[in-house]
C-alpha cells in the first residue's frame, strides 16, 4: 500500500469514527427487534434527525430479510390511507365499491415507521394500537366491509426536545424497545499508530449479519422459558412500579429472542437481566428499594429449626447418629433450592436498577414522574373547528354554505358506489323523446355533499389577576410583579400573550390589555401602587369578563388569581367583610359556572382556610406559598399554567 493511499484509509476511518456511533443496547435493540419485530411490538427511537437515527434505521434495514417493507405514516395521514377506503378511480370505471388497501395493510410482514410520533394525533395512534392487538385491519366505511390480516412491528420516531413530549402511552405500552440515540463521537486527532485500532473499532460494530437474524427466526417458536425466569421478570416490573401486564410479556418475548440470537433453546438469565435492562428499566415509576435485612434472617431461622429437634432426639445414643446427616442434608439441600430462584430476581432487578436512564433515574429520585407531565402541555391553545383556516382535519357530510368549502374528493367518494343504481334508475325515469346521449357521467346528489373540516391552535392568553390591595402589598406584591415579569420571557417564547388585572380600592382596574410587548408590561408593573381595601369580588368579575372576551375571539385564557383570599370590599365599594365575603362565593360561583380556567395562588405569609375555600368555589387549582421568591413564584406558575391548560389541547 502506498503511502498516500494509506494516508488516505487512515482519513476514511477517522471520517467514518467521527460520525455519531451506534451505542451498544441500541445495536443489541435493533437485533431483537429484527429477530421478532410482531412478538417485540416495535421501539421508540427517540432523537433528532441526523447521522444517529439514519444509522440506525440502516442497520436494523441490513438485518431485516431481503425485501422486507419499510413503510413510513406521515404525521398528518388520514385513516384512508392509513386504513384503507374507496378506490375512487376504480370505483367510477367498474360502476361498484372497489377497495383499496391503505399503509398498515400494505406493512403487512414488514416495518411501520411513524415519524414526528411525539406529535402523532391520539386518534391514529389508537388505530395504530388496535390493528397490533388484532393483527387485522377492519374497514367498514364508504360502503365496505372487509378485513385484512396484516403482521408488523412498529418504529415509532420520537423528536421530542423537551421531557414532556412523549409518544402516546397507548404505543409506549405495545412496543418493547425503548432507544435514546445520543451522538458518541471518536475523537479523530490520532496518529498513524492509531489507524489499527480503528479498524478494530469498525470491524467490532458490525455485530450480527442478517443470516444470524434468519437463524434465530428459525429458531424462535422452538425457544421455551423456565417458570423462575418469567417470575424473575415479573417479580422486576412490579419493584421499578411497571404496572402494565404487557411490559413483562414483552420483556418475557426480548428474552427468548435473546435466546435464539445466541442458538440456544432455553432461556438463560443473562437473557432475562438483559431484557429488563432494554424492556423494563425504561418504564420505571420508581426506584427498586434493596433487600431488607430481616428476609436472609428468616431463611436462616428456618434450616435450624430441625436442629432443636434432632438435639431432641440424641437420648438413645444408639438411634441419635444416623438422622442428623439425613436432617443435615435435607436442611443443605433447601437453601441451595430458594436461593437460585432469589438469586435470579436480584440479578434480574439489578441490571434493571442499572439500565434505568440517568434522566428518568433523577427524576424519580426527586419524586417527579415524567409521566405526570407527559400529559399537559402548554406551548399551544385549544384546538379549534373552523370552516376556513387551519390545517385539514377530514371532511363531514355537509352543504358547502356559510363558507364551507366543498370536498370534491369525499363528495365523488360518498357517491362513486351508488352510480350503478341511479344510472339505471336515471334511464327509467328519462322521457322517452329525451335525447340520447345526454346521460351523466357522475351522479352526485345533495346526500352526498362532503365539506372540509379545519382545524387550528388558538393563541393562549395568560391572565394576571394582582391583589394591590394593603394586605397584599406589606406581604406579597413586590413578588407577584416579579413573578410576571420573569414569566413574559416564558410566554414569549411560547407566544403566549399576557394581560395584567390588578384590583384595590373599590374596584378592578385593566392595567395592561393581552400584549406579548415585554416593554410596556413591565412598564405598567412598575407603576402599580399598592393599598386601600380588598375588592376581591370585584376583582373575579373583571377577570371573568375579560376572559370571557379573550375566549369570544377563540384564544384561550388562563386567569391566575393573585391574593391572600381575604376580601373587606363590596360589589357595590361598600365596606364590610360580611357581606364582601358573601359577594366573593357568588362571584367564585359565576366564574365556575363560566368554564373557565384559573390557578389560585396564595399570597398569604401562612396558608389560609379562606383562600383554599375560594379555589373550590372557583374550580381553580390552589398553591400556596408561603415563603417562595419571584424565581420560584413564576416557576411555579408557570407548571400550573401548563396543567390549566393541558387538557383542552386534544382535538374531539
Amino acid at each position: 500500500m502506498t503511502p498516500a493511499a494509506s494516508t488516505a484509509t487512515a482519513q476514511e476511518l477517522r471520517w467514518r469514527c467521527a460520525q455519531p456511533a451506534l451505542s451498544i443496547a441500541a445495536r443489541h435493540a435493533a437485533a431483537l427487534f429484527a429477530v421478532d419485530p410482531v412478538g417485540t411490538g416495535g421501539a421508540v427511537i427517540r432523537g433528532l434527525p441526523g447521522p444517529s437515527r439514519d444509522g440506525w434505521l440502516r442497520h436494523l434495514a441490513q438485518l431485516l430479510p431481503e425485501g422486507t417493507p419499510m413503510r413510513r405514516v406521515p404525521l398528518h395521514i388520514n385513516d384512508e390511507r392509513l386504513l384503507g377506503g374507496l378506490d375512487l378511480a376504480a370505483t367510477l370505471q367498474a360502476g361498484r365499491p372497489v377497495a383499496q388497501q391503505g399503509v398498515l395493510t400494505l406493512a403487512d410482514g414488514g416495518i411501520v415507521l411513524l415519524a414526528m410520533a411525539e406529535r402523532l394525533a391520539p386518534s391514529t395512534a389508537a388505530r395504530v394500537a388496535a390493528v397490533l392487538d388484532t393483527q387485522e385491519v377492519a374497514l367498514e366505511r364508504d360502503g365496505l366491509a372487509t378485513r385484512h390480516a396484516t403482521r408488523f412491528g412498529v418504529v415509532a420516531l420520537d423528536e421530542g426536545l423537551a421531557d414532556d413530549e412523549h409518544v402516546a402511552p397507548a404505543l409506549l405500552d405495545r412496543l418493547a424497545f425503548s432507544v435514546d440515540l445520543h451522538p458518541v463521537l471518536v475523537d479523530a486527532a490520532g496518529g498513524p499508530e492509531d489507524d489499527l485500532a480503528l479498524e478494530d473499532d469498525l470491524s467490532s460494530l458490525a455485530g450480527w449479519s442478517a443470516g444470524d437474524i434468519a437463524s434465530a427466526r428459525a429458531l424462535l417458536p422452538q425457544v421455551e422459558a423456565a417458570a423462575e425466569t418469567v417470575q424473575a421478570l415479573v417479580s422486576t416490573a412490579v419493584a421499578l412500579g411497571v404496572v402494565s401486564l404487557r411490559a413483562p410479556l414483552l420483556a418475557l418475548r426480548v428474552a427468548r429472542a435473546s435466546a435464539a440470537l445466541d442458538g440456544r433453546l432455553r432461556v438463560s438469565d443473562d437473557d432475562a437481566a438483559l431484557a429488563a435492562a432494554l424492556v423494563l428499566a425504561p418504564r420505571a415509576t420508581q426506584v427498586p428499594t434493596a433487600p431488607s435485612e430481616p428476609e436472609p434472617n428468616d431463611d436462616t431461622d428456618q434450616p435450624q429449626s430441625p436442629e432443636p429437634e434432632a438435639q431432641s432426639e440424641p437420648p438413645p445414643e444408639d438411634t441419635s447418629e444416623p438422622p442428623p446427616p439425613d436432617d443435615q442434608d435435607e436442611s443443605a439441600d433447601e437453601p441451595e433450592a430458594e436461593p437460585s430462584v432469589a438469586d435470579l430476581e436480584d440479578r434480574v432487578l439489578d441490571a434493571a436498577r442499572a439500565a434505568i436512564p440517568a434522566g428518568l433515574l433523577a427524576a424519580l429520585m426527586s419524586g417527579c414522574d415524567r409521566r405526570a407531565s407527559a400529559q399537559v402541555s402548554g406551548r399551544a391553545g385549544a384546538v379549534q373547528q373552523g370552516r376556513k383556516r387551519g390545517r385539514p382535519s377530514g371532511a363531514r357530510r355537509g352543504e358547502p354554505r356559510s363558507g364551507a368549502r366543498l370536498n370534491v374528493i369525499e363528495t365523488l367518494r360518498a357517491a362513486a358506489p351508488w352510480q350503478k343504481i341511479r344510472h339505471a334508475e336515471a334511464e327509467r325515469l328519462r322521457p322517452i323523446h329525451a335525447k340520447p346521449g345526454a346521460r351523466a357521467l357522475v351522479q352526485v346528489r345533495r346526500d352526498d355533499f362532503h365539506v372540509t373540516r379545519y382545524k387550528q391552535r388558538s393563541a393562549t392568553t395568560t391572565l394576571f389577576v394582582v391583589d394591590a390591595s394593603g394586605s397584599s402589598a406589606l406581604n406579597r406584591l413586590a413578588e407577584a410583579k416579579g413573578a410576571v415579569e420573569l414569566l413574559l420571557a416564558d410566554c414569549y417564547v411560547r407566544r403566549d400573550q399576557v394581560a395584567v388585572l390588578a384590583f384595590r380600592g373599590r374596584g378592578a382596574e385593566l392595567l395592561l390589555p393581552p400584549t406579548r410587548s415585554l416593554v410596556r408590561a413591565k412598564r405598567s408593573l412598575a407603576g402599580l401602587p399598592g393599598g386601600g381595601g380588598t375588592p376581591l369580588a370585584s376583582g373575579i368579575d373583571a377577570a371573568a369578563a375579560l376572559a370571557a372576551s379573550i375566549k369570544r375571539r377563540g384564544e384561550t385564557p388562563i386567569v391566575v388569581l393573585l391574593t391572600d383570599g381575604r376580601g373587606n370590599i363590596a360589589r357595590d365599594g361598600s365596606p364590610g367583610r360580611v357581606r364582601a365575603a358573601e359577594d366573593v362565593l357568588l362571584a367564585a360561583r359565576q366564574f365556575r359556572e363560566a368554564g373557565l380556567r384559573a390557578l389560585l395562588i396564595d399570597t398569604s405569609p401562612q396558608p389560609q382556610p379562606s383562600s383554599r375555600q375560594l379555589a373550590d368555589q372557583m374550580g381553580a387549582s390552589y398553591l400556596p406559598l408561603p415563603h417562595a421568591g419571584s424565581a420560584a413564584l413564576s416557576q411555579a406558575v408557570s407548571l400550573a399554567a401548563r396543567a390549566a391548560s393541558g387538557p383542552t389541547a386534544v382535538a374531539r
